[in-house]
């Protein structure tokens, strides 16, 4: 089942994904945190007892006729208790608690108590519309049974941990997955934070922890499920593209949704793409889909099996040659191959390096890697997009200085750089684009040196034979 939700609110669709980064605790609503005193014995719970948090609680209330009931609360609207699971129109009750006899007449609209505390707490359009509908600006206290369905995430954190630590914590959600990334504070107690991940997020089924940092080589990092089932193969939509793929063995972020998009939309039909780290497919499917030629190449065994099963599944696998090589090999060998031709041409030939990690230091694959230039000039001269990651004050100027390196030749004032996005603090991702350089490309004397050893060593042997 694919589930999609839009960028600013959660939208369900029939056959969508959802790939998206939420604030779980942060991007809450703030407007009634002061509604919930949690009872002191919930605090320091490490295995969720969702009873243990029930409360009852007194707030204010408008007594409006049944006959405007619905005008009247459309215009208290912004005043209105607004809580998970809860009904703000209720009956009223008399003060033996049975049913008021004139129930059939009124009923009593709950009020945010941080809004109103007294009749005098309307703003002018309300008190307008009260007088306009016959209501009397009187309150009165409701006594609220809360629960822990009424609850909302940070409410239930924040009287769990220790008083006075943070509980602030986001997750990016993949599919059915809801991945964290929890502070040292929070480990006693994850196996709790994630049971109210997945009570508080519908369509969630599965919380997990990462425990290392990113393996560089498959890009792919360890988990631990904090709670639900533990189905790590994910389905996704993203920019109408659908992907599955094992999470626990592959590499996806879905806040690069953008970027991915970014980059496709300098494609045009024809040109062909040449994605050196492919993983499942974000880059390599959409180009596909916009009518390019791509060549897909991850080292990661499982990533490119689920590229391949990818590409079928959105039915452009006749446009995609993948490869699980490592990217210096890829480079050196089926780019090599089918570059010079390319370069005749005049569609366009995008190279992607979105390794952040290490890219950079890949682009040295391409020094000399097409040997003496040749008497006919070709001038279709491939366009890199390689990715770094940079903790310098100047971002822009380390990785275009690092991409120098790299090419031994400078890029100044003919190259472009993005940022992509804060990955952490002081910690930048970004992007660098340019025209690869003839000089790069073409070389008499620094193609690759083991390939110029191996053939030297190829010619002494048949001298020798001979």
């Amino acid at each position: 089942m694919f589930q999609k939700v839009n960028q600013f609110a959660r939208i369900p669709l029939q056959f969508s994904t959802l790939v998206q980064s939420q604030k779980t605790m942060t991007d809450q609503s703030q407007t009634d945190l002061g509604l919930y005193k949690p009872p002191p014995t919930v605090r320091g719970m490490t295995e969720l007892d969702r009873a243990a948090f029930s409360q009852t609680v007194s707030v204010p209330a408008i007594r409006i006729p049944t006959n405007v009931l619905n005008k009247a609360v459309k215009s208290l609207k912004k005043v209105a208790l607004q809580r998970p699971g809860l009904k703000r129109v209720v009956e009223e009750h008399s003060e033996d608690g049975n049913k008021d006899s004139s129930e059939g007449e009124h009923r009593l609209l709950l009020l945010d108590p941080n809004s109103i505390t007294s009749a005098d707490s309307f703003g002018g359009e309300e008190a307008e519309a009260l007088k306009a509908y016959g209501v009397p600006q009187e309150i009165q206290k409701y006594e609220l049974q809360l629960t822990y369905e009424n609850l909302k995430s940070e409410e239930i954190l924040r009287a769990v941990l220790p008083e006075g630590q943070d509980v602030t914590s986001g997750f990016s959600r993949v599919g059915h997955i809801a991945h964290m990334n929890l502070r040292d504070h929070q480990l006693p107690y994850r196996k709790l934070i994630g049971q109210v991940i997945i009570d508080k997020n519908p369509g969630i089924t599965c919380v997990v922890n990462k425990t290392n940092t990113i393996d560089s080589t498959y890009r792919n990092f360890q988990m631990e499920v904090l709670a639900g089932e533990s189905n790590m193969v994910a389905k996704v939509r993203e920019n109408g593209v659908f992907y599955e793929f094992d999470f626990s063995h592959v590499y996806w972020n879905p806040r690069l949704s953008t970027e991915h998009e970014r980059i496709v939309s300098l494609l045009q039909r024809g040109d062909t793409v040449v994605d050196v780290f492919a993983g499942v497919g974000p880059f390599a499917i959409p180009a596909a889909r916009r009518g390019c030629e791509v060549l897909a190449n991850d080292l990661n065994p499982e990533s490119f099996r689920w590229l391949q099963h990818n590409a079928k599944l959105n039915k452009v696998d006749r446009k995609i040659t993948s490869f699980n090589m490592d990217g210096r090999n890829f480079i050196r060998g089926p780019v090599e191959e089918r570059l010079p031709a390319l370069m005749k041409g005049s569609q366009k030939i995008h190279v992607v390096m979105n390794l952040p990690a290490l890219a950079l230091e890949f682009l040295d694959a391409f020094r000399g890697l097409l040997g003496p230039e040749p008497d006919q000039s070709l001038d279709n001269l491939p366009q890199v997009h390689c990715y770094g990651f940079s903790k310098e004050d100047d971002a822009q100027r380390d990785v275009v200085e690092r991409a120098e390196a790299s090419l031994k030749t400078s890029l100044q004032g003919q190259c472009s750089v993005h940022l992509v996005r804060n990955v952490a603090p002081n910690k930048e991702m970004m992007c660098v684009s340019f025209t690869l350089p003839r000089g790069v490309l073409y070389s008499t004397h620094t193609k690759d040196s083991g390939k110029r050893l191996s053939h030297l060593l190829l010619s002494l042997g048949s001298s020798i034979k001979t």
